[in-house]
């Protein structure tokens, strides 16, 4: 699945970037029955409906140009924004990230728990700086970055 992904990020990058849009992330899964290419995109203020559709049709153009076709099977195209919980994959997207509500997924617990929400204070190369609220005290934790698992923007409520 990966030269699926690695093919539709070679064709989407400059589609994208030419609209001045920023390619967030591809997918290529199966749910289902069913095989989805998701392609995920932003801008500053984000991006709309009528966006989406223009580079699914654009993408959509340059994939069924291919041959031989580099996905065999039957799938559906999603083009989307990568909503307010954007992932925060790419060293940039924590750089863009700090001062904001986040929530953290850990390989193994750091203290208590392997999940965390609060503000990205700090980051640095190997670790990051996480303010949270646990049980009514506010703390700092050091999170080492090689024992993050996942990491999105959060809604904080």
């Amino acid at each position: 699945m990966s030269t699926v992904v690695e093919t539709v990020t070679d064709l989407a990058r400059p589609i994208v970037a030419q609209h001045q849009f920023e390619l967030v992330d591809v997918e290529f899964v199966k749910e289902g029955k069913g095989w989805y290419l998701r392609v995920y995109i932003d801008k500053p203020g984000g991006i709309n409906i009528e966006e989406c559709a223009m580079v699914s049709d654009e993408l959509s153009e340059q994939l069924d140009a291919i041959d031989p076709d580099p996905i065999p099977q039957a799938y559906f195209l999603e083009v989307s924004s990568p909503g307010a919980e954007r992932p925060l994959k790419k060293p940039e997207d924590f750089e863009r990230a700090v001062g904001d509500y986040i929530h953290v997924s850990l390989y193994q617990k750091i203290g208590q728990s392997k999940v965390y929400e609060g503000t990205l204070e700090e980051l640095r190369d190997d670790a990051l700086d996480l303010t949270v609220n646990l049980k009514g005290r506010i703390k700092t934790l050091t999170i080492p970055r090689d024992a993050i698992a996942q990491a999105r923007l959060a809604i904080k409520f």
